[in-house]
C-alpha cells in the first residue's frame, strides 16, 4: 500500500494518506445498528458481515460510473475491487469546521420512513406520501445523534455559502434521481439514501460512497432489504 500514515479510521472505512496527495479509502466489513438489528442510518457498529466492504466498494463503482456519465462531478480516482480500496481526490467535507465535527451529510427521502416518521408523526396525514426528492442536511456529530440543521442556519454561522449549499441540494437531488430510476429498473423502491459532499479547488462533489451502506431499499412486497440483496439484485 503506497500510503504514508492512516489519517481516520471511521464506522466502514478507513483513510490513508497517499504520497501523490492523495487519499487511499479502505472498505472494511464492519456493519451498523442498533439493538441487534442492522441499519445503513444507525451510528453504531454491531459486527461484521464478511465481503461487505467489497460489496460496498462495487456498488460505489457501480453508481459513481453513472454519475460521470450525468456529469456528476466526484473525488475518485481509481478503486481496486479485489483489494477493497478505493483512491480519491483529497476533499475538504462541506461543513466540516462545524463544532470540530466531520461535516455534513445530506439526506434525500422518497416517502416518510424511519427518523422522519419520528420526528413529524402527527403531522403526517398520509405515510404513503411521496416526496419529490425532500433533501434534509444533518451535522456527522454521533453524540449528539447526528442533529438536523438548516439552510438559514447554515449561512448565518457561516458554515457554507450560499451558492455551495445550493449546488450541494441540488448535486443530492440529481444523484437520488440516479438512483432511483436504476433500482426502479429492477424492480426496486429506493426509499431514503444520504451522501456526502465536499469541495476540491472550489468545486462542488460526491465524496466518500454510494451503496447500500448509506440507503434503504425496498422490494416489491414492501420489505427493506438486506445489504447483500441489493448486491445480489444491482451487481448479481
Amino acid at each position: 500500500m503506497n500510503s504514508s500514515e492512516k489519517i481516520y479510521s471511521g464506522k466502514t472505512k478507513d483513510l490513508y494518506a497517499l504520497e501523490n496527495g492523495n487519499v487511499l479509502l479502505v472498505f472494511k466489513d464492519d456493519v451498523t445498528g442498533a439493538d441487534g438489528v442492522i441499519d445503513p442510518g444507525a451510528n453504531t457498529v454491531i459486527g461484521q458481515v464478511e465481503g461487505k466492504g467489497r460489496k460496498s466498494l462495487a456498488m460505489t463503482d457501480y453508481f459513481f460510473k453513472r454519475l460521470h456519465a450525468a456529469d456528476v462531478p466526484t473525488h475518485l480516482v481509481n478503486l481496486d475491487l479485489e483489494k477493497g480500496t478505493m483512491e480519491v481526490r483529497r476533499a475538504e467535507p462541506l461543513g466540516k469546521d462545524i463544532n470540530g465535527t466531520g461535516g455534513f451529510e445530506f439526506v434525500c427521502r422518497t416517502r416518510p420512513w424511519g427518523s422522519f416518521i419520528r420526528r413529524y408523526q402527527q403531522y403526517i396525514r398520509d405515510t404513503e406520501q411521496k416526496f419529490d426528492n425532500l433533501v434534509e442536511i444533518t451535522v456527522k456529530d454521533d453524540e449528539r445523534g447526528d442533529p438536523l440543521i438548516n439552510d438559514d442556519t447554515i449561512v448565518a454561522l457561516g458554515l457554507l455559502s450560499p451558492e455551495h449549499l445550493a449546488k450541494a441540494k441540488d448535486i443530492t437531488r440529481n444523484v437520488c434521481r440516479i438512483v432511483e430510476a436504476d433500482l426502479r429498473g429492477l424492480g426496486l423502491t429506493l426509499i431514503d439514501m444520504k451522501i456526502e459532499i465536499g469541495l476540491i479547488d472550489g468545486e462542488v462533489v460526491v465524496i466518500d460512497e454510494i451503496s447500500a451502506d448509506a440507503m434503504r431499499v425496498m422490494d416489491e412486497t414492501g420489505k427493506v432489504l438486506e445489504h447483500a440483496k441489493v448486491y445480489e439484485k444491482l451487481i448479481g
